[in-house]
């Protein structure tokens, strides 16, 4: 049984994902499947895995991640913002260079409703004088 240090919430656009860091070193985890499986290439790895690189912690913590929503890019970035979070829970000293970093702002950009009468957010339909 993996015994959470601490949690964190990340978001980015309809991504959301809890993550768990551990005392278990070696086990990462997304939807109980192994990190590297889920997120298959290095630059989505790189993207989930800053916060924990850039406060030097990367072999200190394992992961248990659930993450659901969006594309594979916004739940990297979601995991992001939630190691961060959580490092912060762990030790407040990490907030200075996450914050320079900017890993603890979350990312609100999401897709804008359609309108009715327009053919998406914002296109109308094309004009016709005859």
């Amino acid at each position: 049984m993996t015994s959470p240090l601490h949690h964190g919430l990340g978001r980015r656009k309809t991504a959301v994902a809890k993550v768990l860091l551990t005392e278990e070193k070696d086990s990462r985890t997304i939807n109980d499947i192994p990190f590297e499986q889920y997120l298959s290439t290095e630059v989505l790895q790189n993207t989930a895995l800053r916060a924990l690189k850039l406060a030097s912690q990367d072999s200190e913590y394992g992961l248990k991640i659930k993450v659901s929503g969006s594309g594979k890019n916004a739940q990297a970035e979601a995991i992001s913002l939630g190691i961060a979070r959580a490092l912060i829970g762990i030790d407040e000293g990490f907030r200075k260079q996450l914050k320079q970093a900017g890993l603890l702002s979350r990312d609100s950009r999401t897709k804008e409703r359609k309108k009715p009468g327009l053919k998406g957010a914002r296109r109308a339909p094309q004009f016709s004088k005859r």
